[in-house]
C-alpha cells in the first residue's frame, strides 16, 4: 500500500524551527555584511555629488582603478587558461604526489595575504630567487605592474580550478572518444566537444578570480610598489591611504566603486550558474 503526502503539505525538513533559523541567518547576515556595506553608502551619501565626482576623477584615483581593474583582469584571464590545464591534470592524469599537489591548489587560501606578498616580493625582486634571472634579461616584476598580475594569479588561480576540476570529473570521456572516432584531432575534440562544457565553470571561475583580484590588499601591496609616478597604486592602497589621512568620505567613496563592481561580478556568476543549472536540469 502506498501513502501519499497531503496535498499543500511540505515536506519535513532535516533541521525544524524555519523560523529560528530564517532569523539567526537574517541577523548574522545583517551584522557581518550588510550593515558594513550600508555604512560604506550612508558616508558615501554624505557628500554631493561634485565632491563625489571629484574624488573618483582625481588623477590618482583613476589611475588606480585602471591599474586595477587592467591587472586584475588580465590575472583572471591567464588563470583561465593554466587553471584549465591545472585541473585537467589533476582529473585525467595518476602520477605520485597528486594528492598533495591537489592540496597545495588551496594554500592561498589559507595563506595570509601579507605572508604571500611579501614572500612574492623577496621571490621576484631583482636579487631574488626568480628575480635575478629574469633581471639579467632586463624583465623586472616586483614594484611593477607584473608584480601586481603576478599576485592577483597567485590568489585568483584557486577559483578557477575549483569551478573547472568537478565538471572535468563528471564530463564523460566517451564523447571525446566518439570525436576522435568521427575523425576529429585532439585540439578539435577539446574546442568543439570539451570546451563547451566548461565554459559556463570557466565563466564563474573567471568572475570570481576577478572580483577576488579587484578587492585584493595584503598580497598586492608590497610587491606593487606603491608608486603614484609608475602608476602602481591599486584602488585598496588608495582607500588604506585615505583612511590614514582620516578621509573617510574619500575612502568610502572609492570603496564604493569596488562594492559596486563586486556586486555586478557576483551577479554575473550566479546567472552563469542558473543558467548553468537549468541547462543541464538540475532546476
Amino acid at each position: 500500500m502506498k501513502f501519499t503526502a497531503a496535498k499543500g503539505k511540505s515536506n519535513p525538513r532535516v533541521i525544524p524551527g524555519f523560523g529560528l533559523t530564517l532569523g539567526t541567518t537574517l541577523a548574522f547576515l545583517s551584522l557581518l555584511i550588510l550593515i558594513p556595506l550600508a555604512s560604506v553608502l550612508v558616508y558615501s551619501f554624505s557628500l554631493t555629488p561634485t565632491e563625489f565626482w571629484e574624488i573618483l576623477l582625481s588623477e590618482s584615483v583613476v589611475w588606480s582603478f585602471v591599474t586595477t581593474i587592467g591587472c586584475a583582469l588580465i590575472a583572471a584571464l591567464i588563470n583561465c587558461v593554466f587553471g584549465t590545464i591545472l585541473a585537467w591534470t589533476l582529473v585525467r592524469y595518476d602520477f605520485p604526489f597528486k594528492r598533495l599537489l591537489d592540496g597545495l591548489i588551496e594554500l592561498p587560501f589559507a595563506l595570509p595575504t601579507a605572508v604571500a606578498g611579501i614572500t612574492l616580493s623577496k621571490l621576484f625582486s631583482d636579487q631574488g630567487f626568480f628575480g635575478a634571472p629574469l633581471a639579467r634579461i632586463g624583465i623586472r616584476v616586483s614594484y611593477t605592474h607584473l608584480g601586481i598580475i603576478t599576485a592577483m594569479v597567485f590568489i585568483g588561480i584557486p577559483f578557477v580550478v575549483r569551478t573547472v576540476q568537478p565538471v572535468l570529473s563528471k564530463l564523460d570521456p566517451q564523447f571525446e572518444e566518439a570525436a576522435y572516432c568521427l575523425g576529429a584531432s585532439p585540439a578539435r575534440s577539446f574546442f568543439r566537444v570539451v570546451l563547451p562544457e566548461l565554459r559556463p565553470a570557466l565563466l564563474t571561475g573567471f568572475g570570481l578570480a576577478l572580483a577576488r583580484g579587484i578587492g585584493e590588499y595584503g598580497s598586492v601591496i608590497y610587491i606593487a610598489g606603491n608608486s603614484a609616478k609608475e602608476h602602481t597604486q591599486v584602488s585598496s592602497y588608495i582607500i588604506m591611504q585615505k583612511l590614514n589621512y582620516l578621509d573617510y568620505e574619500g575612502a568610502t567613496a572609492v570603496a564604493l566603486v569596488i562594492l559596486i563592481l563586486s556586486f555586478g561580478l557576483l551577479l554575473f556568476t550566479n546567472i552563469i550558474q542558473i543558467r548553468q543549472a537549468r541547462r543541464t536540469g538540475m532546476r
